[in-house]
């Protein structure tokens, strides 16, 4: 069923405000995916924060333009499920892994502000560890010397009470 003007300006709209809050934006073809799928797939994307979405490329085109993701219009070609999100590594990952699952489901491109990303390229960002992992990462970093030197101030009186033990030892000896 076709969209008419007004049903039309509000997609454009719609996706332009998801566009305007993304990080990253991936392009994916999904011809032959089953329904059953891509409401698995839908279902995953809206669980990391990934907007996900299937519409014409001539309304995406309209979405992205004039915007850091014009880059991408070139790659609107075919049937596309459009994935944007505020952590460009989530956007990535949820596309990637349903990939590796449906081989027919093939990621075409990707883009970061002003930056247009190969297929290739929206893998490595795949496979990047997140910003949760990251931060985690940092604070254990962080938290290591704190901890090594809560240990080496432990380990003092430990020696100590070691060291009455033994003389105890081989008094009672």
């Amino acid at each position: 069923m076709s969209l008419n003007l007004e049903e039309k300006k509000a997609v454009v709209a719609e996706v332009s405000a998801e566009v305007a809050k993304a990080q990253a934006v991936v392009v994916a073809e999904y011809r032959g995916i089953s329904v059953q799928d891509l409401t698995q797939l839908r279902a995953k994307a809206r669980a990391n924060g990934v907007y996900l979405r299937v519409l014409k490329n001539t309304l995406a085109r309209r979405a992205v333009a004039d915007t850091p993701f014009g880059v991408l219009a070139g790659q609107m070609e075919g049937p596309l499920a459009y994935a944007m999100s505020a952590d460009p590594v989530a956007c990535a990952k949820v596309l990637s892994d349903f990939a590796k699952a449906n081989n027919q489901f093939i990621i075409k491109a990707g883009a970061m502000a002003n930056y247009a990303m190969s297929a290739k390229d929206v893998d490595v960002l795949a496979n990047m560890p997140s910003r949760e992992e990251l931060l985690a990462k940092l604070l254990g970093t962080m938290q290591a010397p704190v901890a090594k030197f809560v240990q080496t101030l432990h380990e003092v009186p430990t020696k100590f009470v070691r060291g009455l033990a033994a003389v105890r030892d081989q008094k009672a000896a």
